[in-house]
């Protein structure tokens, strides 16, 4: 998708997803055969059930159709949330996955893996799981010293209710 193509879709659905109480996160365009995929990624601080997706689903939809933002020709839109290893690239992400663990690239070299547990304008407070029976350490990273995060996906994290229990 070209950039100019880019801008103008996303000043066309921005406010329309704001709207609706979302943040629209990614817009992208495939080709697949002759048909066009139009993929749009939205989300919020309380996330998006699949009845807001419908809603904003038909309302992209029906402004898409007002416009010639996609040209001539058929086209799919796909209107979803982001995966469940979202890569956090703006300051809200790193607020949304707040008690998730994350695996950072780090400027200094290295990754670290840990759990995000406080963000502020200036970085991450956080808290790096113990190996072999010792217990979790916290440390402080600022946001210069992030290259790349990305939220992990985890199979057996007992909830806070349950390890209180």
């Amino acid at each position: 998708m070209s950039t100019t193509q880019s801008e103008r879709l996303r000043e066309i659905l921005e406010p329309l997803v704001a709207s609706q109480g979302l943040d629209l996160e990614e817009i992208a365009v495939d080709s697949v055969g002759r048909k066009r995929v139009l993929r749009v990624v939205v989300d919020s601080d309380t996330g998006a059930d699949l009845d807001r997706i419908a809603d904003v689903s038909r309302a992209l939809s029906a402004r898409l159709d007002e416009t010639d933002a996609m040209g001539e020709g058929e086209y799919t839109l796909e209107v979803g949330t982001p995966g469940a290893e979202r890569l956090l690239t703006q300051h809200r992400h790193y607020v949304r996955a707040t008690g998730r663990l994350v695996k950072f690239e780090l400027a200094e070299g290295g990754e670290l893996v840990a759990r995000i547990t406080g963000v502020d304008d200036d970085g991450l407070d956080l808290e790096v799981p113990g190996v072999k029976g010792r217990r979790a350490t916290t440390r402080r990273i600022g946001f210069p010293d992030v290259v790349r995060a990305r939220v992990q996906v985890e199979f057996s994290r007992k909830d806070k209710k349950e390890e209180e229990a």
